[in-house]
């Protein structure tokens, strides 16, 4: 296959490129700074340039074609920015979703988070009812296509060695799983179409990750 992955120098997606490389796959993670690209290239990926927050779907649709998948693995991170939630996860995701469907790409695998979907609370910190309103409003629109969408919801992330078992479901109990863990979900998955139009929570668990993806 060939996958371009939105958010390509991201933590999940710095993982994920090696395994899709290693099996045969062709990367293109798109990146912003050059530096990144070389980073990435490094890795056996083929990396395009392409700012997130400056680009259209126009521009995306431009980077899409001839892709047989997207993986929308983009977040505005950790930096204290509640606009950069709605800029980079939210309208991000609209532009990968609508470049897709310009590019005529149907495989689309967009990485969430769990619990997006609970109201938004009095206490909740600026910052992370941004987030989660984002992530919980790019579900719902790639719910609303018509592409061939899998939602991937991880519970909190650790950068922990991976341990190749989880547990994937449409709900599941919160608690944690390492990016590797999610990358090795988010390969399998894309391969799998059994996981097409399905949002599945996705937390560490006893499963053999092709067996969870498959039985999910």
């Amino acid at each position: 296959m060939r996958v371009v992955v939105v958010g390509g120098h991201g933590k999940v997606a710095r993982l994920l490129a090696p395994l899709l490389v290693a099996r045969g796959d062709e990367v293109v993670p798109l990146v912003r700074r050059p530096e990144h690209a070389d980073e990435l290239a490094a890795l056996g990926a083929q990396p395009a340039l392409l700012d997130i927050e400056a680009s259209d779907a126009d521009d995306f649709a431009a980077v899409l074609r001839g892709a047989d998948a997207v993986v929308f693995a983009a977040g505005a991170g950790p930096d204290g920015r509640a606009d950069r939630k709605r800029t980079v996860d939210l309208e991000g995701s609209l532009k990968s979703q609508e470049g897709a469907r310009l590019a005529g790409v149907r495989r689309f695998v967009q990485v969430s988070a769990i619990g997006v979907d609970e109201p938004i609370t009095d206490d909740m910190p600026a910052v992370w009812a941004a987030y989660v309103v984002a992530k919980r409003d790019a579900d719902s629109a790639l719910r609303d296509t018509d592409l061939e969408w899998t939602i991937l919801r991880p519970g909190g992330l650790t950068d922990d060695e991976g341990t190749g078992r989880v547990a994937l479901a449409e709900h599941v109990e919160r608690g944690q799983v390492t990016r590797a863990d999610v990358a090795a979900v988010v390969a399998a998955a894309l391969r799998e179409p059994a996981t097409i139009g399905r949002q599945l929570e996705l937390v560490a668990g006893d499963t053999p990750v092709e067996e969870a993806v498959a039985a999910a």
